[in-house]
């Protein structure tokens, strides 16, 4: 008899907790739409060369040849807006497949791809929705000054 009553209170809390987390809606797991398109898969292939100089490693990012083909060209990217300053617009941003909402699971399976975007005029709002940025990318030649490896200059706002 203990049994059965033990499993209807489970029951019970299992559908109270839902009802509870259903009204409030920052407590469940943010859906997001998926960003990755074969610029971003590109993107995502950009990895370290890791070399030894006076006993410091030194970490080189290299670009394989299906990224390469990319440098200078004009190219469009969908995704999310992560902020490098606090504040509502933004000229200057790192743009991601996964929204800022989902930082708190980065690193289970790794970090996500992203590029750092310099408006061409204007600003772009912050905004939780994807948005899509067209302009021309770049590689960084010294990544490790501070800014991103990718970079996309002169964009502009599409969507």
């Amino acid at each position: 008899m203990n049994k059965y009553i033990l499993i209807i209170a489970l029951l019970l809390m299992s559908v109270l907790s839902h009802a509870q987390i259903s009204n409030f809606p920052s407590l469940q797991v943010p859906d997001h739409t998926p960003m990755m398109n074969s610029t971003w898969e590109a993107i995502d292939k950009m990895m370290y060369r890791v070399t030894t100089k006076d006993n410091k490693k030194i970490y080189t990012p290299h670009y394989p040849p299906e990224l390469k083909k990319l440098e200078n060209k004009i190219v469009e990217l969908p995704g999310y807006l992560v902020p490098l300053t606090s504040g509502r617009n933004h000229k200057t941003f790192m743009l991601s497949v996964l929204p800022v909402t989902q930082c708190q699971f980065c690193g289970t399976n790794g970090i996500p791809p992203m590029v750092e975007i310099f408006m061409k005029k204007g600003a772009v709002k912050f905004t939780e929705d994807p948005i899509k940025i067209k302009g021309k990318m770049k590689f960084n030649p010294e990544p490790l000054q501070g800014n991103a490896e990718i970079q996309i200059f002169d964009a502009e706002l599409i969507n």
